[in-house]
């Protein structure tokens, strides 16, 4: 904005500029996610990365691929679903991309933290996604199993114990008070 600009601004004789509020990126849907799993699984396909690394991405990918159904049982904004989200989207494919930018032999020889190499650190920062994946799935697949349990205790109290014996109806036998035909047998 120049100086006349801002004189007729300030003396009222220009609109103020509209503001713009930069919006949000949409939060990624179910396919979303489904894509960038396959992307992760293409990255590690072909023995780009060591057996150990590529048998570690897929069981989390398993895992968040049997998550996904589920993960309304815990609310879509909850700190889980975020997780299952991210670890997709984020987590996963930079720790991977982290890996794979480096020299496979460096990578793979030369302790960089605590003695480790580039491989063992990628490896236990899988290890840790894929036990957190398999905490999350527990926890989604447990509200399932709530329902059956409740379920069943819902039945037995209605209809009794498991393995007792059946109901029978209760038999009825003829009033004697009722006049005898004098058809009947004794």
């Amino acid at each position: 904005m120049g100086f006349k600009e801002w004189v007729a601004k300030v003396a009222g004789r220009l609109e103020p500029e509209a503001v713009t509020t930069p919006t949000a990126p949409p939060a990624p849907t179910e396919g979303d996610i489904m894509n960038a799993l396959d992307q992760v699984e293409a990255m590690v396909a072909g023995g780009v990365v060591p057996a150990p690394v590529q048998s570690r991405v897929k069981r989390i990918v398993s895992t968040v691929r049997q998550t996904m159904p589920r993960l309304r049982n815990l609310g879509l904004g909850s700190p889980q679903a975020y997780s299952v989200m991210a670890t997709a989207t984020d987590y996963l494919p930079e720790a991977i991309n982290g890996y794979l930018r480096l020299p496979r032999q460096w990578a793979d020889s030369r302790p960089i933290e605590n003695g480790k190499s580039s491989l063992m650190l990628l490896i236990d920062q899988l290890d840790l996604l894929s036990a957190t994946m398999d905490k999350i799935f527990d926890a989604v697949v447990r509200v399932d199993a709530a329902a059956l349990v409740a379920h069943g205790r819902f039945l037995t109290e209605k209809f009794g114990q498991p393995g007792a014996a059946p109901m029978t109806p209760p038999m009825v036998s003829p009033p004697t008070d009722t006049p005898r035909s004098s058809l009947d047998l004794p």
